[in-house]
């Protein structure tokens, strides 16, 4: 059976790889042999990174609620001590939000979660 050079199926694989490298420097964008390890190191660069970003930005959204607080007189930890006291209903992300863009809110949120605590 005779080796099959130029078919459909293979010059499509190629396709398929050289336009996921589109972008990419040099012979890694033109090239199937090096796109081919290029595209397969990014897909797994891009599969691990969509897990890690989750606790990175939990980190962020802690960072801007502490920097808020602590511009209120309270620490964080103590911030969300109160707010599980008074059930508070808002997640991290909100409360970073609310930090960044409505300062007047987070510091009602911070004056009724002082009630709370201890200082």
């Amino acid at each position: 059976m005779p080796r099959a050079v130029d078919g459909t199926r293979r010059k499509d694989h190629r396709k398929k790889i050289l336009k996921l490298a589109k972008g990419y420097y040099g012979r890694r964008s033109t090239n199937h042999k090096t796109a081919k390890d290029a595209v397969a190191k990014a897909l797994m660069y891009a599969y691990r990174d969509r897990r890690d970003k989750k606790p990175t930005f939990r980190a962020l959204w802690i960072t801007r609620i502490n920097a808020a607080c602590r511009a209120e007189g309270i620490t964080y930890s103590r911030f969300i001590e109160g707010a599980a006291k008074i059930d508070l209903a808002l997640d991290r992300k909100v409360l970073a939000d609310i930090a960044v863009r409505d300062p007047e809110a987070f510091k009602a949120i911070v004056e009724r979660v002082k009630t709370t605590v201890k200082a």
